[in-house]
């Protein structure tokens, strides 16, 4: 058994059993039993949770169930297209757009597997790692740990370790992977990919960039909510970030972020696995030098992503009231259109002390700037094309 990635992997399966006993015992088990599983005795559920011996029993017993409640609570739609791009028998690397911190991969996971497909590995910062309760449900899920933090030299080395276990998860133990295309989720609309996490996945394998790149079958995935999770904390933190300044986190809210994800309403979600980035496509820039390389790769991984991205109603209806025109305007009704105005002034109201006209233009943003880049992207399509 590789031991290198200890500090790392999700949990073995013999780590399972005695994971679930904590969690049944946890105090918070009654309110997370009332919310997954409405309507059933919460001792039932403890029973069957400590019965539990296998990540795949854990998915399908408990997260699978958990998935489903948040649709049925807070989603109107939930819908998906792209899996005719996936080879049940292949690994893949997804790199997402990233929204919402815990939705946009479990989700992800339910699709996979309402459709038959084994679920991925997937990444979990570790300054999420709150408590044993949180590091017991994300590793049995899963998840495999992002160190952050640390100095230049840490990071490096937190790095090379972290591409050396996604290689190992790919190539070797056949596991597919989920993860960010950057450190954080994206507040304002706009979904640009990180080359560093290019550069990441190719530190371990860096002699052939060709080779490396393709070894773990990169493919991009959108996902798009209707209401953006945590429009309202997004907002708060641009605004208070604006002009450079540096935003510091309260403790507690990662995980009030997580929280509020999961009760808000969300309208619409769609998920897009775009198709992956070819051979052809990467050997067209691999005579370049590996910072550039890096960089058109995350441009390829943008530009599919974009293509995927699917505008919702809110998403046409902040184009327009930013632009001052109704250009958009054959993609929502009005009722569509008042039910947004409602929540907009709510959420810039909601900061009394703030500049009204800022709030604003930070709110309208993080709902119309992807109609614009979909548009450049459509445009970018074609130009090549």
């Amino acid at each position: 058994m590789n031991t290198l990635f200890d500090d790392l992997r999700p949990y073995h399966q013999s780590e399972i059993a005695p994971a679930m006993q904590r969690i049944a015992d946890s105090e918070h088990f009654r309110a997370m039993s009332r919310f997954i599983f409405p309507g059933k005795e919460v001792e039932d559920i403890r029973r069957m949770v400590r019965s539990i011996r296998t990540t795949d029993e854990f998915q399908f017993q408990v997260m699978y169930c958990f998935n489903q409640s948040v649709l049925d609570q807070s989603v109107d739609q939930f819908t998906y297209d792209g899996l005719e791009h996936l080879d049940p028998d292949k690994c893949y690397l997804f790199v997402s757009n990233h929204r919402d911190i815990m939705l946009d991969s479990s989700l992800t996971q339910f699709m996979f597997r309402r459709n038959g497909f084994r679920t991925t590995e997937i990444s979990f910062g570790s300054n999420l790692m709150s408590s044993q309760l949180v590091i017991d449900i994300g590793k049995s899920n899963k998840m495999y740990t992002v160190i952050r933090g640390g100095n230049i030299r840490d990071f490096y080395h937190n790095s090379m370790h972290l591409s050396g276990y996604i290689r190992y998860a790919v190539t070797e133990k056949k596991e597919s992977v989920w993860i960010a295309q950057r450190n954080g989720r994206t507040k304002d609309g706009n979904d640009t990919t990180d080359q560093g996490i290019i550069k990441m996945f190719c530190m371990s394998d860096a002699s052939d960039l060709l080779r490396s790149a393709e070894a773990l079958n990169l493919t991009p995935l959108a996902i798009s909510y209707q209401i953006e999770p945590c429009d309202m904390l997004k907002m708060r933190e641009l605004y208070l970030s604006r002009n450079g300044k540096k935003y510091v986190k309260q403790p507690g809210e990662d995980m009030n972020s997580v929280l509020t994800g999961i009760m808000q309403p969300k309208g619409n979600i769609h998920i897009s696995i775009c198709k992956p980035i070819g051979r052809d496509e990467l050997a067209a820039i691999a005579h370049a030098a590996p910072n550039e390389f890096h960089k058109r790769v995350a441009a390829l991984i943008d530009r599919r992503i974009y293509q995927g991205y699917k505008l919702h109603a809110d998403n046409y209806i902040a184009h327009d009231i930013r632009s001052g025109r109704d250009t958009c305007a054959v993609h929502y009704t009005p009722e569509q259109k008042a039910g947004f105005l409602t929540r907009y002034e709510h959420a810039v109201r909601h900061m009394p002390d703030g500049d009204m006209a800022t709030l604003r233009s930070i709110y309208l943003g993080i709902y119309a700037n992807p109609v614009d880049k979909s548009a450049d992207a459509y445009f970018s399509i074609n130009e090549s094309g």
